[in-house]
């Protein structure tokens, strides 16, 4: 099946976009905005000045997901820490001399976070786009990603497969349900599933609700042989290498931190266009 593949590098859109949501409730002080890094902040050029930056911004995320259970609306706080933490990522993600050096500097507490998030959105970025068939894009926003947390418990109990797998598959085929347009292929809702697969595992489900999404997949995965080849049955829910490393990478760091689901959660979606990589969604986009 082949799908949008939203998230971060992998998607290809066109410019038109229809709503772009950003997440970013209520208002804080004066004090509180100036401390925060501004949407579009220039970002350091040099692999020290970068490592230094990305330490700071990662512990001080870290801090501020402590105080928000994923219930909600992602915090004002929370939302321009990861905005910014997820630039300097994609930044090292697409300079892989300053992104390797970079890594090379981080401290042991946020360097395997940045390592995985980084490698993972390489491997997506290595899945061929055709720039000539671009589907239109729509956004939205996102169930509260405490919903999501219980739906993806819920399909690990039901199908043994584990919830952060669920939840790298949702992350990355819809930004977590934020995406609600069709892929060129006619792949819809939050897991993308074609209508015709949907009708044989989605257990009569809505294509486009979360919940019934995420049982869809989980259900699909598990008939894949998820208990005994993971990778096999990733490579039948999107036929790519590429894709199946991405997934076991974001799964990998969610698994060993789960404030690394709501850090992604907080992330905001960027597509390749016809005129190049926009960000779609957050501060300046809503």
């Amino acid at each position: 099946m082949r799908r949008l593949l939203v998230i971060l590098l992998a998607a290809a859109v066109v410019a038109g976009v229809a709503a772009a949501v950003a997440q970013e409730p209520g208002t804080g002080g004066a004090a509180q905005d100036a401390a925060l890094p501004a949407a579009d902040a220039a970002l350091p050029k040099g692999p020290a000045s970068l490592a230094r930056t990305l330490t700071a911004t990662t512990l001080r995320l870290r801090d501020a997901l402590g105080r928000w259970d994923g219930a909600g609306a992602v915090p004002r706080e929370v939302t321009y820490l990861a905005l910014h933490h997820q630039r300097m990522l994609r930044l090292m993600a697409k300079r892989r001399s300053l992104g390797d050096a970079t890594l090379r500097r981080l401290p042991e507490a946020v360097r395997g976070e940045a390592r995985d998030s980084v490698r993972a959105m390489r491997h997506l970025a290595d899945i061929p786009r055709d720039p000539k068939n671009l589907p239109r894009l729509r956004v939205a926003r996102a169930a509260p990603a405490a919903d999501l947390r219980r739906f993806y418990d819920e399909g690990q109990r039901r199908f043994g497969v584990h919830w952060t797998v669920l939840a790298s598959v949702n992350f990355v085929e819809s930004a977590f349900g934020r995406v609600r347009s069709a892929s060129e292929a006619g792949a819809v809702g939050p897991m993308q599933f074609l209508p015709s697969t949907w009708r044989a595992y989605g257990m009569g489900g809505d294509i486009r609700d979360p919940r019934d999404a995420i049982m869809g997949a989980a259900n699909y995965l598990n008939r894949s042989g998820a208990r005994e080849d993971l990778d096999r049955a990733l490579f039948a829910y999107n036929h790519s290498t590429s894709y199946v490393r991405a997934i076991r990478r974001f799964a990998a760091r969610m698994r060993t931190d789960e404030r690394t689901f709501r850090t992604y959660y907080a992330w905001q979606a960027y597509m390749r266009t016809a005129s190049g990589t926009r960000r779609l969604t957050g501060p300046g986009r809503g």
